[in-house]
C-alpha cells in the first residue's frame, strides 16, 4: 500500500454540514479532502427538502385550482402532468446544486474526491474511487457527515414486492391510482397529502394510535382530521401482518386493526417508517468510533466521537434529523475549531415544519413535554377560523397553540397548525430566544390584516 496522502482535514460526505465545513476549512488554509459518494449537497438538496417542497408546491396549485370556484374563479377540469412536475423538480434541484468537481479543483486547499470512504485505522481512510482505484488518505481531523437513508421494516413478504421510498416516489411519471402509505410520520403525511392532491386515492396505515407520534394528542388529532377532510383514508392502530403482490397488478396489505383483519389493495406502496444511518460501510471500528444500537455515531455536546480528532455531524449522529440542525452542527465545529469558541449542542432550540397544507410549525416544549417536566403552564390556543386573514384567504383549518410558563409568563414552545404555520412559529421562536413575555406579544401592534396579528389574540384565550 502506498503511503497515505496527508491532509489537515478529511470531510466524509457533502451534506449541509460537510459541504460548508470543507469550504471554510480550505478558506482558512487547511489542506482539505472532501469525499462524496454520489451527489454534492447531500440529502436535502438532492432527494430531501428541495425536491419534496417543490412537489408540495405543485400539489398546492392543483388543490387551489380545484377550489377555484370557492373564490369566484371559473376553471375547467384540473389534471396533473406528473412527468412535468418531475421535470420542474429536477430543474430546481440542479439550480440548488453544490460545489461541482471542477469548482472544487479550483478552490485552493480543497480537493473533491468521488467515491466510497472507509476507515482503515485511526485517522486513516481508503477511498474506492468512482473512476476506479483506491486512494489512501490521513488527517488529524476527520469529519463524518454521511447522513441517513430510508429503511425497510421487517414484514413478511415485503421483500417480494416493488416498494417506493421517499426518494423513488419522486421519480414517478404518472399519478398512482391508489397509493398505500406505510407509516404516519412526517414523510408519510407529506407524501400522502401531496399525492392525494395529484389525484391518487390514498390510504395511510399507521401502527401507532396517532399520526406524528412526537406531537401533542390534540395536534395529531387535528392533522388526521385535515387529511380525512382531504379525502385520505387514515387507519390508526393498524398492524401490517403480510405484504404480497396483487393477482393482477399492484400490492396487497393484510392489516389487523381493532381485533379485525382487513385486506388493502393498492397500485403502489410507499414505505415511510423511518431512516437508518449511513455508517455500515465506514468500518468505524477500525478508527475506534462507537455507534449506538441503531448504528448512529455516538457524539458529545461538541460533536466529538469516541475517537480523538474524529467528529460526526448531521443525521448520522442521531440528533434531530433536520437540515437546519445539520447546518448548526457545522457552525458549532466552525466556531470551535476556526474561531476558538466553545459552542455546544446543549439547550439549542430545534424548530421544524411539517410541510403538509396547512403547515405545522413546531418549536420548544410541547404541552406534554412541559407537564412531564413538572412545569406549571398556561396553554394559549386560538382556532384559525378566528383569524381574520385566514378567513379572508378561505384557509380556516387548524389552530395556534402556545405553551407558557405560568410563573414567569415566558413562552416555552408552540405548535402552529395553519396557513403560514412555519412563519408564525418562527416569530414565536424569536420571542423564546429573546425571552419575550407573552404579555408583550399580546399588547404589541401588528399590521392588519395579517396572520401575525393573531399573536395579539391567542394569549387572551389562556387556561391552566
Amino acid at each position: 500500500m502506498r503511503k497515505p496522502v496527508r491532509y489537515a482535514a478529511i470531510v466524509i460526505g457533502s451534506g449541509q454540514a460537510g459541504g460548508p465545513l470543507a469550504k471554510d476549512l480550505a478558506a482558512a488554509g487547511w489542506k482539505t479532502a472532501l469525499v462524496e459518494r454520489d451527489h454534492l449537497g447531500g440529502t436535502c438538496v438532492n432527494v430531501g427538502c428541495t425536491p419534496t417542497k417543490t412537489m408540495v408546491a405543485s400539489a398546492r396549485v392543483a388543490y387551489l385550482a380545484r377550489r377555484a370556484a370557492d373564490y369566484g374563479v371559473r376553471t375547467g377540469r384540473v389534471t396533473v402532468d406528473l412527468a412535468q412536475v418531475r421535470r420542474r423538480k429536477r430543474d430546481i434541484v440542479k439550480k440548488f446544486g453544490g460545489v461541482t468537481p471542477d469548482q472544487g479543483r479550483k478552490r485552493s486547499h480543497l480537493h473533491v474526491l468521488y467515491g466510497d470512504a472507509r476507515f482503515t485505522g485511526p485517522k486513516t481512510i481508503a477511498v474506492t474511487m468512482s473512476t476506479g482505484g483506491v486512494r489512501h488518505l490521513t488527517a488529524d481531523k476527520i469529519f463524518i457527515n454521511t447522513g441517513a437513508r430510508p429503511s425497510l421494516p421487517a414484514l413478511p413478504g415485503l421483500g417480494d414486492v416493488d416498494v417506493l421510498d421517499s426518494t423513488s416516489i419522486m421519480e414517478l411519471d404518472a399519478v398512482p391510482e391508489h397509493l398505500l402509505v406505510l407509516g404516519g410520520g412526517y414523510i408519510g403525511v407529506e407524501f400522502g397529502q401531496m399525492f392525494r392532491r395529484f389525484g391518487s386515492r390514498v390510504t395511510i396505515v399507521q401502527r401507532g394510535k396517532a399520526l406524528l407520534a412526537r406531537e401533542d394528542p390534540d395536534v395529531a388529532e387535528a392533522v388526521a382530521t385535515i387529511l380525512r377532510e382531504d379525502g385520505i383514508e387514515v387507519l390508526l392502530g393498524a398492524a401490517v401482518e403480510r405484504v404480497a403482490r396483487a393477482r393482477k397488478a399492484g400490492v396487497e396489505l393484510d392489516v389487523r386493526r381493532k381485533g379485525r383483519s382487513r385486506r388493502l389493495a393498492g397500485s403502489h406502496l410507499l414505505v415511510a417508517t423511518g431512516r437508518r444511518p449511513n455508517t455500515d460501510g465506514l468500518n468505524l471500528e477500525a478508527a475506534g468510533v462507537a455507534t449506538d444500537e441503531h448504528g448512529f455515531v455516538v457524539v458529545d455536546e461538541r460533536l466529538k466521537t469516541t475517537a480523538r480528532g474524529v467528529y460526526a455531524l448531521g443525521d448520522v449522529n442521531g440528533g434531530p434529523a433536520f437540515t437546519h440542525v445539520s447546518y448548526d452542527d457545522y457552525r458549532i465545529i466552525r466556531t470551535n475549531l476556526l474561531e476558538r469558541g466553545r459552542a455546544t449542542t446543549k439547550g439549542r432550540l430545534v424548530p421544524y415544519v411539517v410541510f403538509m397544507d396547512p403547515e405545522l410549525g413546531r418549536v420548544g416544549l410541547s404541552e406534554t413535554e412541559a407537564r412531564a417536566c413538572g412545569i406549571k403552564v398556561r396553554v394559549a390556543k386560538l382556532p384559525m377560523h378566528s383569524v381574520a386573514r385566514a378567513l379572508e384567504r378561505d384557509e380556516p383549518r387548524g389552530f395556534i397553540k402556545v405553551v407558557v410558563d405560568a410563573a414567569t409568563d415566558r413562552i416555552l414552545g408552540c405548535a402552529v397548525l395553519g396557513i403560514e404555520g412555519g412563519e408564525i412559529m418562527s416569530m414565536l421562536e424569536i420571542a423564546i430566544m429573546g425571552r419575550v413575555p407573552a404579555k408583550v406579544l399580546r399588547e404589541a401592534i401588528f399590521a392588519h390584516p395579517t396572520i401575525a396579528e393573531s399573536l395579539n389574540n391567542v394569549f387572551d384565550d389562556s387556561k391552566d
